[in-house]
Formats: C-alpha cells, sequence, structure tokens
C-alpha cells in the first residue's frame, strides 16, 4: 500500500560530514511513567517548562509520530525486546502477567555482550523473581521498584541488586543520584544507563519547591473535554513533570562536566498518554486507550556531531525501533535469535529517508488492537480515521474509503493471529531459588487469598495482605522451587498487640514451618501525607518489619506455597508485605 509522505517534503536534512565517533558511544535513556505527548513545553505547553528536556530536540532529533502501548509494562517489554509485547509474554500490569518470557534477548544483553557496563534505575515492571529480575536480563546494576505502581515516593522500600533497601528522599532524585554516580564511576569505558522514572505515574506526590509553582496556578491550557479535567491531578502531574525536567539536567549536566555530551547517545521518551484528563494536543485518548492520545508520545535523540540537530522526523516510529536503533548507532549486534517487529531508524536520524518504506505500527491493550499507517488510524472498533486532516479521530471516513478500511482491518486480523501463535499459553509460577540470585521475593502482589484475607487496595501492585482473621483463610503464591536445599524465610509484615501470640504454618507439599508472632509492630499508614491530590488505585503502605520465620527444607517442584492460621489470639494474624527466601549455603 502507498500512503502520502506530504509532510516530509517540508522538511530539509542536511547531511552529517563529521566521521563516526571512534570510541564506542555512551547511552543514556530517559523513560518516564504516564506523561503524555503534550507534558512538554515544546510541544505547546505553556502550563509548564521543561526546558533540559526540550533542549534535546533543539539539539537532537524529535520524532513527530512515535508510538508506544497504551501502558506501561507492555512498552517497557517492546524497548527491551524490539518486538511486540504479546510475542514476549507481557500479558498485564502486575501479579505476574508483566514478566518478560526468559527466552527473549534484552537491549541490555545486546550492549553488555558488547562490553558496556549496564545499569537501570527507576522501575522496571517486567519480572520481579530471578531470573526475571534486571540483573539477570542483561543489566550489571539495578535500584528501583521491579514492580508497577508505588504507594509512596519519599524514601520508599526498594531493590538494589535483587536485596531489599530504603530509599533516600524523594525517588526520582534518588534514582538520578545513583545514575549520575554509575555515570561517574564509569566514565573511562562505554556504558548503557537506563532511568526509567516512575512518574508523573500516582500517587500525586512531588517535594513542595517543585509543587509551589502549580499550587494555586491557573492553568490556560485544558484538555479537549475540560469538563472530565481534574485541575488538582494536573497540577500536581504537571509540577511532577517539571521534577523530572529537572532531574534530566542533572544528568546532562554531569555529562557536560565529564566531557561525555559529544560521545554520549541520549535518548527521551515515555511509555503511553497522560494518566490523567489534561491538556495534549487534542488527541483523542488518554492511557489505556489505543487511540493516538493514548499511544503517541515524545520521542529525542540527541548525539552531537553526529545526528543533525533540530531536526523533526515526521515518519512514524516506536518503541520497537529504539533496540535496532541504538544497536545500529552504536555499532555492536544484536545478539537475539529471534526477529525483531522494529527496525533501524539510523537513515532517519542521518537525513537519508529517500528509501524509507511505508509500514503499520499496531496498538494493543486488552482485546483492543488499533493500527496506524503514516497517514491514517483504524481504530479497535473498525472505524477510519484520516490523522493529517483530523487529528482528533472525529470522522470516522470508512464509508467513503472501504477499501483503505478493509484492508487495514485484514492487516489486524492477521496480526491478532501471528501475536496469538506465538502468546504464551500456559501459566507462569513464581521462581525460588535462582542460582544467582541473592534472594527470592514473594511480595503480596503476586500472591493470591481466599476467606476473610484482602488487598490493600484496588491495584496489587504496591499492596499487602490484611484481615487475615479465620483459620479458615489461606494466602498463598503459586511457585517453581528452581534449586534443592534449606532456605531461611522472612517475613515483611505488621501485627497489633493485641494480636501477638498468633501461630501459623506455611506449608509448600509435605514441607513446612511453624511459627509464633513474638512481638507488636504496628505502625501507622503513610502516604496521604504526601498526597497532592486523590490518588488512584495505590494502596498506602506501612513500614514493615522484616522478620525471620524459621527454616525450611524445599526440593525441587512446582507447587502452592501457602501460609494458614494454627491459632488466632485476637483479631488477626499479620498484614503481610512479602515473604524473603535466602538460600543456605
Amino acid at each position: 500500500m502507498k500512503y502520502s509522505l506530504a509532510l516530509a517534503c517540508a522538511l530539509f536534512f542536511h547531511a552529517v560530514t563529521s566521521p563516526l565517533t571512534a570510541a564506542p558511544p555512551n547511552v543514556v535513556i530517559f523513560l518516564t511513567d504516564d506523561q503524555g505527548w503534550g507534558d512538554l513545553s515544546m510541544n505547546g505547553n505553556m502550563n509548564l517548562s521543561t526546558p533540559n528536556i526540550d533542549s534535546l530536540a533543539t539539539d537532537g532529533v524529535s520524532f513527530d509520530r512515535f508510538y508506544v502501548c497504551p501502558v506501561c509494562a507492555p512498552t517497557r517489554g517492546e524497548f527491551l525486546t524490539g518486538r511486540y509485547h504479546p510475542r514476549g509474554g507481557v500479558k498485564g500490569v502486575s501479579t505476574g502477567a508483566e514478566r518478560l518470557d526468559l527466552d527473549e534477548t534484552t537491549i541490555a544483553d545486546t550492549f553488555k555482550e558488547a562490553g558496556y557496563a549496564t545499569a537501570a534505575f527507576g522501575k522496571w515492571h517486567n519480572g520481579t523473581q530471578y531470573p526475571y529480575h534486571p540483573c539477570a536480563r542483561g543489566f550489571d546494576e539495578y535500584y528501583g521498584m521491579t514492580s508497577g505502581h508505588w504507594g509512596h515516593y519519599f524514601s520508599p522500600i526498594l531493590d538494589h541488586n535483587g536485596k531489599i533497601v530504603r530509599g533516600n528522599g524523594y525517588v526520582i532524585n534518588d534514582l538520578t543520584d545513583h545514575a549520575v554516580e554509575f555515570i561517574e564511576e564509569n566514565q573511562s569505558k562505554p556504558f548503557f544507563c537506563y532511568l526509567p522514572y516512575n512518574t508523573p505515574h500516582s500517587p500525586f506526590q512531588v517535594p513542595d519547591e517543585d509543587y509551589k509553582k502549580f499550587a494555586d496556578a491557573n492553568l490556560e491550557m485544558k484538555n479537549r473535554d475540560p469538563g472530565k479535567e481534574e485541575l488538582d491531578k494536573t497540577r500536581a502531574a504537571l509540577a511532577m513533570c517539571e521534577n523530572i525536567d529537572k532531574n534530566v539536567g542533572r544528568i546532562l549536566k554531569k555529562l557536560e562536566d565529564l566531557k561525555l555530551t559529544e560521545n554520549t547517545i541520549v535518548v527521551y521518551f515515555t511509555d503511553n498518554g497522560p494518566n490523567t484528563w489534561r491538556w495534549n494536543g487534542g488527541m483523542k485518548g488518554k492511557k489505556g486507550a489505543t487511540d493516538e492520545g493514548g499511544v503517541r508520545v515524545p520521542c529525542l535523540i540527541r548525539w552531537p556531531g553526529q545526528i543533525p540537530a533540530g531536526s523533526k522526523i515526521p515518519h512514524i516510529a516506536g518503541a520497537i525501533d529504539l533496540l535496532p536503533t541504538l544497536a545500529d548507532l552504536a555499532d555492536i549486534k544484536y545478539i537475539g535469535e529471534k526477529p525483531l517487529d522494529g527496525k533501524s531508524l539510523k537513515p532517519l536520524l542521518m537525513g537519508d529517508s529517500n528509501d524509507w518504506p511505508e509500514r503499520m505500527i499496531f496498538s494493543k491493550w486488552s482485546n483492543k488492537v488499533s493500527v496506524r499507517t503514516q497517514t491514517h488510524r483504524l481504530d479497535h472498533t473498525g472505524k477510519l480515521y484520516d490523522m493529517i486532516v483530523d487529528p482528533g479521530q472525529d470522522q470516522d471516513i470508512s464509508q467513503r474509503m472501504p477499501k483503505l478500511a478493509k484492508q487495514l482491518r485484514q492487516a489486524v486480523t492477521d496480526w491478532k493471529a501471528e501475536m496469538a501463535g506465538e502468546t504464551t499459553k500456559e501459566h507462569r509460577p513464581l521462581t525460588v531459588g535462582f542460582v544467582s540470585a541473592p534472594e527470592t521475593q514473594l511480595p503480596a502482589r503476586d500472591g493470591d487469598s481466599s476467606g476473610n484475607v484482602a488487598r490493600s487496595g484496588r491495584a496489587p501492585n504496591c499492596s499487602f495482605f490484611t484481615n487475615w482473621s479465620s483459620t479458615e483463610d489461606r494466602i498463598w503464591w503459586d511457585v517453581d522451587i528452581l534449586e534443592s536445599g534449606t532456605y531461611e524465610v522472612f517475613m515483611m509484615s505488621t501485627c497489633s498487640a493485641k494480636n501477638v501470640g498468633a501461630t501459623f504454618e506455611l506449608k509448600i507439599g509435605d514441607e513446612s514451618l511453624t511459627a509464633t508472632v513474638t512481638k507488636a509492630h504496628d505502625p501507622p499508614l503513610r502516604g496521604a501525607e504526601a498526597d497532592r491530590a486523590n490518588r488512584g488505585s495505590e494502596s498506602y503502605v506501612k513500614d514493615f518489619k522484616e522478620w525471620k520465620l524459621g527454616q525450611l527444607k524445599l526440593t525441587k517442584k512446582r507447587g502452592k506455597l501457602s501460609l494458614k492460621a494454627i491459632e488466632i489470639l485476637g483479631d488477626a494474624v499479620v498484614d503481610i508485605r512479602m515473604l524473603i527466601f535466602r538460600k543456605l549455603k
């Protein structure tokens, strides 16, 4: 099929005359969470100012039509693999559905094989238990949250190379601190630094110094349907975006101070459309939608002296393209054996679009699939829109262009069939005892329950189990014990004084241990004091205490690891955030 590239005719790319750098280029990638296309001042939003992010477009290239998934974990899977997320088994955003299949090769695997120091600082969201953990997927260092939604952004519980640690201050500032340290430590060799920031995802929390500008701000630019907009959430989200910009500036300054700017490729993009109804250039939809507003995001790439500065690329592109593009720019070989869905954007970046072929990019969430060509979008209901003359998707033209509508509907049907043929169908248990893992974390997020037991919040990701109040109640995890041996078992939990003395059993098959609660630890819920607006579905949190349950001999097998109460002296047993297994040598 042939589609017009009229917009391309208005652009002129200057040829790059300088030779490619002899030393392998460093790579820094920013991926933000729930930040829409409209959440940058460079795209016309006068409600905020993002000069550091905007500078990447001024000094590099911006993609005018760049597409990701409607929600976060699938976008991360596509960026990591260069393949559509159903191929890699990413089916959801929690309870294990967010995990990336173990036979997928990641961008970090490829750069590590080429001799790069690799690190990720932020929201991983593609698996917690080894070997799904980032330290088993090509990253030498990891610091952040492996889960999705998080309940508190000030000194939260985080993961550092597979172990639970306490964060230091506001989470984005803290993640940036670690990235700066990594860059300093690896300045004399090539490095790959991935910064998947977890804001402006709710809860809407941001330091006072970033929020004060927006506390009572009269926002001039509103969503296309202003009646849907919640201004307190918009103000908080924009403050969080300015905090991101400040931290992007810290990284750019560090590169400049170390004289690494000229030999560092910097990429900035976001994982889906905005998480609230706010200004987004008049596009239809937001996070969760397969319409333009849910999947079109900014993407900026800077490499001084190599990529022409100030260019805007009109060709459609997506997260699936970043792995082949960065490998091509760095002149390293992709080490995976599976075919990529993405393609190298290097010709476009270097100003050579003469032989660039027409293509389609598919967007999927749940059972909804839409497809984007250079000029049109077919939505998940089969309606067709001319995105050049109708960027807001207001007029269905499928009756006026029946041939094109039919072609695109067939393309969606064929794509769905191809993805269904590759999607993992069997349930994947949680892995325990991977040989190189420092510990195995089994958070409440990944468990299940029956009886009176409830989650502390609607979204599982940062939740804990509460109301364990009957000997008939059960809490369990479907696990696969990878290595036989003796494990020390710990629990992160809280217990009120009146419930001290409760006894419970942890069991899998014929192997079990019994523990009794001997001390009270009953801290209050935290998080509400820092909220700038009503939070989404994230649970509030508590300062859970880790205590040792005992030792448990486990044999290599798959089964249900379950908790049940033997005796309850008060009105409940404990509130549980996580079980932790550490294998004894």
